[in-house]
């Protein structure tokens, strides 16, 4: 346990009715209204203090007009990225956006044409195909190999098989959602290694790089021949609790890629901030170390607390605990159930919202996310209602 510990995660906030798609959008979502919501990447943690306290003081002027990016910002992103994973970058090679969905949507225009193929590396985030064929792209999918005890590593060997003259794209989910890996400076490198080969361009999505329980590798900090062929998306939103403020940057060495990628961006209009999305970046990336450390440390306690549960209760559920993230992928294949049956008793009798892992691919069926980013009371609260799956 860290020492003086200085931020409340045990806290519990009421969500309801403050116009939140995790808590209000239940009954859109899964027509339902009387649901546990385990399911929204975002946290049921209050934002920290200094990030509040940024906007309330930018808030007294109060006017809300057109704002500007300013060197200082800049600043922030370049130092969190050096102290907190080793990379360096300069400020040349930022491009601020309104978040990392519409900028890979982005990037699949920029860096490739109608008809061509995207590679997406299953089970993976749901609108990375949605954003692939509402660009009138192709999706390959290179289905990631999961092992007896539910670890996933990536399927080299099928993803360079399914390379043609068509595929443009790789889009890298690092680390991953939602198997929770954070793939090895090794992993990347001969991933990276096909992708040069056969010039592709990888689209990789660090946006949870920094609730990680090992190392982790910024893609474009291992070599410069990589970074030549990799844009970076990333953001504050999953960290801090801000992804409401639509606040998000794209990284590249790369002066073409980025370029390419900075043409398409401010034709769809995506390089507008919102007026607090800079002030709450600054302000997390100035000072939000502590705070990092100490959420990291509560997520795997609730994660931890979690595996325990499951295995004192006898709830025949599985999962493999994530070296990233707060969110698990929960395996309910030993029930001998139907992925639908699965789901209709998580809805009907657990009165659990979680994710559906069958929209996360074809290899997401049996599965369903859970997350644990909530204080240990409301978790163990929800996990009582998983006791319906008990081994017989």
């Amino acid at each position: 346990m860290l020492d003086n510990i200085q931020y409340n995660f045990d806290e519990e906030i009421n969500r309801k009715n403050t116009n939140c798609t995790k808590y209000d959008g239940l009954k859109r979502y899964f027509g339902y209204e009387d649901l546990n919501p385990l399911w929204v990447a975002d946290m049921d943690f209050k934002t920290p203090a200094f990030i509040n306290d940024a906007i309330i003081e930018s808030a007294k002027n109060s006017i809300y007009g057109y704002s500007i990016d300013t060197p200082e910002l800049y600043n922030s992103i370049i130092n969190w990225q050096k102290n907190e994973h080793n990379w360096e970058i300069e400020q040349n090679d930022i491009f601020l956006i309104n978040g990392v969905v519409p900028a890979y949507s982005a990037c699949i225009e920029a860096f490739s044409e109608i008809d061509d193929e995207v590679i997406v590396q299953t089970p993976i985030y749901p609108p990375l195909f949605k954003c692939v064929t509402a660009n009138n792209r192709k999706v390959v999918v290179n289905e990631l190999k999961k092992d007896e005890n539910g670890y996933y590593t990536m399927d080299l060997e099928d993803l360079e098989k399914k390379i043609t003259s068509k595929t443009k794209i790789l889009a890298l989910c690092s680390p991953h959602n939602p198997v929770g890996r954070v793939w090895s400076k090794e992993e990347l490198e001969k991933l990276a290694n096909i992708c040069i080969k056969h010039n592709i361009i990888i689209v990789s999505d660090e946006i949870h790089s920094d609730i990680t329980f090992k190392k982790f590798t910024p893609l474009a900090s291992i070599s410069k021949e990589i970074a030549n062929q990799t844009i970076t998306l990333n953001s504050a939103g999953k960290t801090f609790n801000i992804a409401g403020l639509n606040t998000a940057y794209a990284i590249s060495k790369n002066e073409e890629i980025l370029k390419k990628f900075k043409k398409i961006a401010i034709k769809r209009e995506i390089h507008s901030i919102n007026f607090f999305g800079y002030v709450a970046t600054k302000a997390a990336y100035e000072k939000g170390s502590l705070y990092v450390k100490e959420l990291k440390e509560y997520i795997m306690n609730n994660i931890l607390f979690t595996k325990e549960y499951f295995k004192n209760n006898k709830i025949n559920i599985d999962f493999f605990i994530p070296e990233a993230t707060y969110l698990i992928w929960l395996d309910f294949s030993k029930n001998n159930k139907s992925h639908k049956e699965i789901k209709n008793i998580l809805l009907t009798k657990s009165k659990l919202a979680l994710n559906d892992g069958a929209s996360f691919g074809d290899n997401g069926n049996g599965f369903f996310r859970l997350n644990t980013a909530l204080s240990q009371k409301a978790l163990e609260i929800a996990l009582s209602e998983l006791i319906i799956f008990k081994k017989d």
